[in-house]
This record gives structure tokens, C-alpha cells and sequence, in this order.
């Protein structure tokens, strides 16, 4: 099978925009924009988070054994273009876009988002270019109940429509 065909059809998957962070065993805080997330359990709370190897909370992670999945509202656009890596930003200094806070475990939490769920690391599967981060979710937050989710599709950032 092509990879061109399965990267054109997975673009047509609508998923939730997050961002995972991190923090390094140094205490440095990094994190990514991420769509390949998923709950695993309800008891115990579980996720799943895919992220590229290659990347800060990819390598991190795994060490530091925590990360928080923080799930964006329409107005936190910018901050998905930061840690998606398209504004410049690098490193520590993507957190100077939006509003942080920090979990009791140490991750960077975003202020305001629909979400945020922060997790002990549980195992990592490496598999290609990603790990799979399985994670006990410690804390839960949950954000403001009129903000509208955004959301990725075909290459782009958007969001839902009303329900029907």
C-alpha cells in the first residue's frame, strides 16, 4: 500500500487538537500539538497519546515517566501553530504562548483549555516513527463548557459546527 494514499486518507479524520507536555528530568517543560489521542480505560481513567520519537515530549517522556494531555478550545489556535512548531517558537519558548499553570506531578497545564488530563506514564511502545504513551490519568480538569473544540482536519485547523 502507498503511504501517499494513507496520508491523504488519514488527513480525512477529523481529530481533537491537543497539546502533551512534559517535563525533563531537568525540570525543562516541552511539549507538542497532537491529534493522536484516545481514552484506553474508565477504571482505571487511562489514555493514549501518539507523538513522533524525534520530539521533546517523545524522548522525554518515556525518562520522566508524566505527561499532560491539554485539549484546545477554537480560541487557543495560536497555541496549536506554536507547539506544531509553524510560528518559530522552540523549546521552552512555546510556553510563552497561552496561559500556563503546572500540575501537582510538575506538567505544564494550559489554562482554559476544554480539558486537561495529567498522567503518570504507564508504559511506552515504540513503534515506527512514534511512541505510544499509555497514561493513568492523576488529575482531571475540566475546562469552560461554552468553548467550542478545535479541531484538524485536511490539513487544517477548524472546528464543529453546532449539533444537529
Amino acid at each position: 500500500m502507498g503511504t501517499q494514499a494513507f496520508k491523504q486518507a488519514m488527513r480525512r479524520v477529523t481529530g481533537a487538537v491537543t497539546v502533551v507536555t512534559t517535563r525533563g528530568i531537568q525540570g525543562e517543560r516541552r511539549g507538542v500539538t497532537a491529534t493522536a489521542v484516545c481514552s484506553l480505560s474508565v477504571a482505571p481513567p487511562a489514555l493514549i497519546a501518539c507523538v513522533n520519537r524525534e520530539t521533546w515530549v517523545g524522548q522525554l517522556a518515556p525518562a520522566s515517566r508524566i505527561f499532560c494531555v491539554n485539549v484546545l478550545a477554537r480560541a487557543q489556535c495560536a497555541v496549536a501553530e506554536a507547539f506544531a512548531g509553524r510560528t518559530g517558537h522552540v523549546a521552552e519558548d512555546r510556553f510563552a504562548v497561552g496561559d500556563w499553570d503546572e500540575h501537582e506531578s510538575g506538567t505544564p497545564a494550559l489554562r482554559d483549555a476544554i480539558a486537561s488530563f495529567d498522567c503518570r506514564l504507564e508504559r511506552s511502545v515504540d513503534f515506527a516513527s512514534h511512541v505510544v504513551l499509555v497514561g493513568e490519568v492523576v488529575r482531571t480538569t475540566v475546562g469552560p463548557a461554552q468553548a467550542e473544540p478545535l479541531l484538524y482536519f485536511d490539513g487544517a485547523f477548524t472546528t464543529a459546527v453546532p449539533p444537529i
